[in-house]
Formats: C-alpha cells, sequence, structure tokens
C-alpha cells in the first residue's frame, strides 16, 4: 500500500512536521491543496484507505521509515512522544509562544533529544513548528534567551542541513507576525491569499502599521473569562496588523467603580500577557465631553428631558416624542447649567439626543446622552455632578483617542446604527466597529451585578475565589493562562454566538499540566485503614524518587518505607484475603487478613511483602503513606457550579437556580514532601487527580490547602 497523495488546504499552512519527517525518512509525498478550508490534512493511499489529522500522519511515517528508533525504542518511549506530539500546538498560540520556548529550553538542559537518546518524531514536531514560526523564531534563536533549545535546534538543522532547508525555503515564508505561510507552493498555484488559521478574519479596512485598537473596561469588578475574549482579540489583531492596543477604564458610573477594581483589572490585563501603550480614562475627558454636549445642544442635537423615567421608557418602545423635544435651545441651556450645577431641578432632569422616534431601530429613538449622580468619582471626587452615559462616551473618546477598530460583543449589534449616528452628530471621524460572539459558559453567570451579589451576601470569598469566572478565580482553581489563552484563540472572532463547556477548558489545561507537574500522595483521613507488612521493614528507611517520573525538572522526593503502612478505606475495602496487591513505588504485596468491627467496618489489614511479584498480574495498584510522624494534614477542597442550570433564559431570575452546595472540604494526610509546597504549585495526588495549593504548610496544626483541578471529565454535583 503506497501513499499516493498528501492533500491540505491551500489556504492554510501546510502539515510541516509531517513533510519533514516524510523527507528524512525517503518517503515522497506528492503534495495535492485541492481539499476544502479547515480540512484536516489527509494521507490518500494507492488502495483508497485515508489517514487524517497532522500527528496521525506523522506517527504513520515514523512506523514505515527505516529510520532507527524514530517512534521510540520500547512503548514507553512511544508514550512519551505521544505527549511531545500533544504538547506541540501550544507553540501555535501566540502569547503562549515564549512561555512554551522556556518550559522547552528547560527540559533540554542536560538532553539531547526529547525523548531518550535518539532523534525521534517529537524532535521533528517541535522542530518544525518553532521553523514554522518563522521570524518569531528567528530572533529568539539568534538572542542568548533559550541557549538550550537554540543548541538542540541548531544541532538537528546542522545534522540533516539539506533536507531540511529545501523543505523550509519551499514551505515557510518568513514575516514580522511569525505565522507559516506556504509561500512557494503558493506562488505555484497563483494563490493570493495568505494562511490562515481558524480565527484570522479581516479587519474592515484596516492597514499594517496604523491599527489602533482599546480594551475598555469599566471598573466595577475583576476581569472575568468574557472580558479575557475581548482583551486577547484585541491583542491578537494588534500583533496582527503591527499596530498598537490602549487600556482605557471606561468610569461613567461612580455608584459602582473603585480604586480596587481598576487595580486588579490592571493586575488581571498583565496576568494574560496583553501588551499595551498606554492606560487612560474616560473621565480623562470629561471637560470636552461636557463642551460636545453643550454644543449638540447649541445645534439643536441635543436637548434636556425631565420625563420621569418609567414614562420614558414607555415612550421610547412606543415611538412617542417627549413633551420636552421641542424645547428652545436657550431653555435646554439653562436646564443643563442647573444639571451642571446638581440642584433640584437638575436631578431631575437628563441631556437627551434628538435623532429619529420612529426609527426601527430603538437604540436610536432619542438615546439618553448625560445624567445627574451626586456621588463621588472614585478618581475626580465630587467635581462632577452629571456623567455621561456609554452610548455618549463611547463613540466621542474612540474617535478623540484615534482608535481604528473598535471590537465590540454582538450583544451591542443593534447599537452600532446609534454609535455611528452619535459619532456624525459631533463631526468626528468614523470608527470601525468589529463584532464577536459573546463568550457564554455553561452554569456560569457573567453579569457583574449578579457577581456582585454573591460578594456582598457572602456567597463567596471575594471576586478572586476559585467558583467564580473571573480570571483570578479560575487561575486560583489551578487554571494556566497558557490554557486560557488556548481556548479563547481556538473560538477565534466568530460572531456565532455559542454556549461553551467548560471541561473543553479544563481538557486543555490537564494537557499542559500533566507533563510536568510533581506527583505526591494522600490517603483520606476518614475510616483510613493500617496494613501491617509482617516481613517489612525493621527499622524504616528511605528513599529519593523522581516526583515525575517522567520529568526530571519536577525534582525529587523522599519515600519513607515503614512495616505499618496507611491505605485509603475505599482501597481497603476492594481488597479480598489472600489477594496480592501492587503498593505503588514500592512492590507487590500479599493481604492476608481482614479484621472488621461489630458494624462490618475494616479496622486493619495484615500481609506480607512479595517483592518478587509481577505488577502486571495484580488488579489493585494502590497508593499508601508510611506510619510516621512526618506526615502532613491536608485539606482537600472540591468545587461545583453557583447556579443548577447550564443556560438561564431570558427573564429567569438566577436566585431561582442557585446551587445550595458549591465547595466540599476533606479531610486527609499527604506525604512529609509537601511541607515544601508553596502557594500556587499544581500538583497531582497519584490516583486522586490535580490540586493547586492554596494555603502551603505553616505548622503541623494547620492543615495544608489544596483546591482540586478539572481535568475535563464530566463533574458530579457534590453532596
Amino acid at each position: 500500500m503506497e501513499i499516493r497523495t498528501l492533500s491540505f488546504p491551500a489556504d492554510s499552512p501546510p502539515p510541516l512536521p509531517v513533510i519533514v519527517a516524510a523527507k528524512l525518512a525517503g518517503l515522497a509525498l506528492p503534495i495535492d491543496t485541492s481539499l476544502p478550508p479547515n480540512s484536516a490534512p489527509t494521507l490518500l493511499f494507492s488502495d483508497g484507505h485515508k489517514l487524517q489529522g497532522p500527528y496521525v500522519l506523522l506517527r504513520y511515517i515514523a512506523r514505515v521509515a527505516s529510520l532507527p528508533n524514530f517512534y521510540g525504542q520500547n512503548a514507553y518511549e512511544s508514550g512519551q512522544i505521544d505527549e511531545w506530539l500533544e504538547y506541540a500546538p501550544v507553540f501555535l498560540l501566540g502569547p503562549a509562544f515564549e512561555n512554551a520556548c522556556k518550559y522547552v529550553d528547560d527540559f533540554l538542559q542536560s538532553r539531547t533529544f526529547l525523548v531518550g537518546y535518539c532523534f525521534s518524531i517529537a524532535d521533528v514536531a517541535i522542530w518544525s513548528t518553532l521553523a514554522g514560526s518563522g521570524q518569531r523564531w528567528e530572533s529568539l534563536r539568534k538572542s542568548t534567551k533559550y541557549q538550550n533549545l537554540a543548541r538542540w535546534f541548531n544541532s538537528i538543522l546542522a545534522e540533516y542541513n539539506d533536507a531540511l532547508n529545501e523543505v523550509t525555503t519551499l514551505y515557510v515564508g518568513k514575516r514580522g507576525s511569525g505565522k507559516p505561510i506556504a509561500s512557494k507552493l503558493k506562488e505555484q498555484q497563483g494563490a493570493n491569499n495568505q494562511s490562515k488559521s481558524s480565527y484570522e478574519i479581516d479587519l474592515p479596512e484596516a492597514e499594517v502599521g496604523k491599527v489602533r485598537l482599546r480594551f475598555a473596561p469599566e471598573p466595577s469588578g475583576y476581569l472575568h473569562i468574557g472580558h479575557a475574549k475581548a482583551a486577547l482579540l484585541n491583542q491578537y489583531f494588534a500583533q496582527r496588523y503591527q499596530g498598537v492596543v490602549i487600556v482605557r477604564f471606561d468610569d461613567t458610573n461612580p455608584a459602582k467603580e473603585s480604586n480596587e477594581f481598576v487595580e486588579n483589572l490592571l493586575k488581571d490585563i498583565e496576568t494574560l500577557g496583553i501588551k499595551y501603550v498606554a492606560v487612560t480614562y474616560t473621565s480623562d475627558y470629561f471637560p470636552q465631553m461636557m463642551e460636545m454636549a453643550e454644543n449638540l445642544i447649541r445645534q439643536g442635537k441635543a436637548y434636556i428631558d425631565d420625563t420621569p423615567r418609567e414614562q420614558m421608557q414607555k415612550e421610547r418602545m412606543d415611538g412617542i416624542e417627549s413633551r420636552c423635544r421641542n424645547n428652545s435651545v436657550e431653555e435646554n441651556l439653562k436646564l443643563w447649567k442647573e444639571m451642571i450645577a446638581g440642584s433640584e431641578r437638575g436631578l431631575q432632569c437628563c441631556l437627551r439626543g434628538k435623532l429619529d422616534m420612529q426609527d426601527p431601530n430603538k437604540s436610536l429613538r432619542d438615546p439618553v446622552y448625560y445624567r445627574c449622580n451626586p456621588i463621588p468619582h472614585h478618581r475626580i471626587g465630587s467635581k462632577y455632578k452629571i456623567y455621561p452615559t456609554y452610548d455618549f462616551a463611547c463613540p466621542f473618546v474612540d474617535a478623540i483617542e484615534g482608535i481604528t477598530h473598535a471590537l465590540r460583543s454582538s450583544e451591542y449589534h443593534d447599537r452600532n446604527a446609534q454609535y455611528h449616528r452619535i459619532q456624525m452628530d459631533m463631526g468626528l471621524r468614523k470608527v470601525h466597529l468589529y463584532e464577536f460572539s459573546r463568550l457564554n459558559m455553561v452554569y456560569t453567570l457573567l453579569s457583574k451585578r449578579k457577581l456582585l451579589w454573591f460578594v456582598e451576601k457572602g456567597k463567596v470569598d471575594g471576586w478572586d475565589d476559585a467558583r467564580f469566572p473571573t480570571v483570578q478565580g479560575i487561575i486560583r482553581r489551578g487554571l494556566k493562562v497558557e490554557a486560557l489563552i488556548q481556548f479563547i484563540l481556538e473560538q477565534g472572532a466568530s460572531k456565532n454566538l455559542n454556549l461553551m463547556e467548560w471541561d473543553k477548558l479544563w481538557t486543555i489545561n490537564k494537557k499542559i499540566i500533566d507533563p510536568v507537574c510533581p506527583r505526591h500522595t494522600a490517603v483520606i483521613e476518614e475510616g483510613r485503614v493500617l496494613i501491617t507488612l509482617t516481613n517489612g521493614p525493621e527499622k524504616p528507611f528511605a528513599r529519593i524518587i523522581p516526583r515525575h517520573k517522567k520529568y526530571e525538572g519536577a525534582g525529587d522526593k523522599c519515600t519513607t518505607f515503614t512495616r505499618r503502612i496507611w491505605i485509603d478505606k475505599a482501597d481497603a475495602e476492594s481488597i479480598s484475603a489472600d489477594e496480592e496487591i501492587t503498593l505503588m513505588d514500592w512492590g507487590n504485596a500479599i493481604v492476608k487478613q481482614i479484621e472488621k468491627d461489630h458494624d462490618g467496618n475494616i479496622t486493619q489489614l495484615s500481609g506480607m511483602l512479595h517483592l518478587e511479584g509481577s505488577v502486571k498480574t495484580t488488579k489493585l495498584k494502590l497508593t499508601w503513606l508510611p506510619e510516621t510522624s512526618d506526615l502532613v494534614n491536608l485539606t482537600l477542597v472540591d468545587f461545583d457550579y453557583l447556579i443548577t442550570k447550564k443556560k438561564l433564559e431570558e427573564g429567569e431570575d438566577f436566585l431561582d437556580a442557585l446551587n445550595p452546595c458549591t465547595k466540599r472540604e476533606t479531610a486527609a494526610i499527604g506525604d512529609s514532601n509537601m511541607r515544601n509546597l508553596q502557594r500556587g504549585e499544581v500538583l497531582q495526588l497519584e490516583r486522586k487527580g490535580y490540586f493547586r495549593c492554596d494555603v502551603p504548610f505553616i505548622r503541623p496544626s494547620k492543615p495544608i490547602v489544596l483546591y482540586a483541578i478539572p481535568d475535563g471529565r464530566q463533574q458530579t454535583s457534590l453532596k
């Protein structure tokens, strides 16, 4: 069965690792670029069979190649190679690129190859991904920032110079953005468009080097996962068009805003790796906006209205003009001064734009531009008694600050016409609007008003609570920033509304933490059972073993071996008399006797070590802890969603869907090495899952607090 063609879409980056591996293996790969957009790379065989997916193809080539150990010299090394193939796409995630470089650089500190002692497709995958990133990697390779990674890259290039240069010359275009393009191939095919990832959608009338974007959160809460999407998309388009991003705080509502929120929003923006050129505030422009408002009054494009709010809303819905709409300019200016002074009369009024009360788009029916608000502002105190609405301030400041493209979620779609009409009435240049779909997560509230309710009612510990969808909350839960970035960029700038599952995000996270996080052992406190090993060591002894068997960078730990050991109650209940079990990191043992109390609860077990036994023959592989005074106390904390409905329907009260049990704490004991855990460190408790250290060891009487990290499997409700 011969390979007939390697096929991939003409507008997608070529599967460079597959092409490189085939070249090195001496396999001919006729190229076909007729696949439809977004199709997976495909190998078509002479008998009509197909294989799809870049790493499926890479593994196939490795298996049929004559190169020694190209897919590892044993099953274990093949597994290690598979882990690297899963990791390779992290390099494609924009902001995660340098984090990935650092991780591999650290890994290669004392290694020649990624797996074992031979060149393999793991090396091909990472090398090709770096080479395909173009100038982004080239600039780093020439620096001294990642010396181990550069050494490894250069040694492979030197060893296979002719073949690699031939492939990269044909398929890799060096561009400032660092995005791989099959430039030579496209020239041969006469293609004019550059390669695009799924999220590469063009901004209207964007010019390279002239794009200026803004991320404009309101400082009325912490940054949540929905805001993170907006921030990362702004950065993505700025990088793509070699433009800039500014951070602007939309601080026009003093009743909700504070310096605490400003400080934490900046902290979260830094956490996401957003690069911005300036921080501004809408309040910086209050004088100019008041001047603009007065000019609109003088031009007859705005008027003062004292209609009660509920009546005004009804009139707007029904297309009924306000009785104040045709007041004279003089009367409007007089009432405007009353509003500025915050007088009793002024507090009854608002400023409205005179647009079109009959327009089918109700956002154009004389929207409110200014309201009175006597509450002091968190930055400028009590200087002003009136504040602009978002509808008025946003188009003004966007134009004044030179923003070329304003990214807004599609919930604002009906107000786009209003945005442009207000800019036109103001006599300001037009700012392009670009919509993207709002990020909605199952079982999740993203309204800051609703999140504030949980904080104020003491239902959570604060805005950084691990049950919250805030950036600080999900990172405290154990999410890596790289996973969040990958999750959001995979969705891209699509305008399609979607309801996303948390499981997908946590699955991405697991792939990032599992290859590197250290392994430790814990036993649940309740009902824990002692096993006495009659032929166990007379005196305890210790061994130094890796904290992660596949990643040296995790360091070592000290494991103590004793005659009496602790196991979990659930494990004890699964053992039968005379059954041979495996004690992980030790060997086999045979359980001879099971003792129970009058209620049928197991109180202790006894048995004997059988270290010559084969671990392949045992059904139970159990974690255990030595009976020593060095064990540490743990509190394992698991969380559930704050609400019980996947999605709240329009008008549905979230208070009717509150989850009564969202946090569960379980007491446990852990190995003595956990005394060295640092706050924020991620670990795996073997056979129990992944955890993040929230409270490290302080003293023996105070437990180490570990937060359970979801791994992408469907959660069950806490009981």
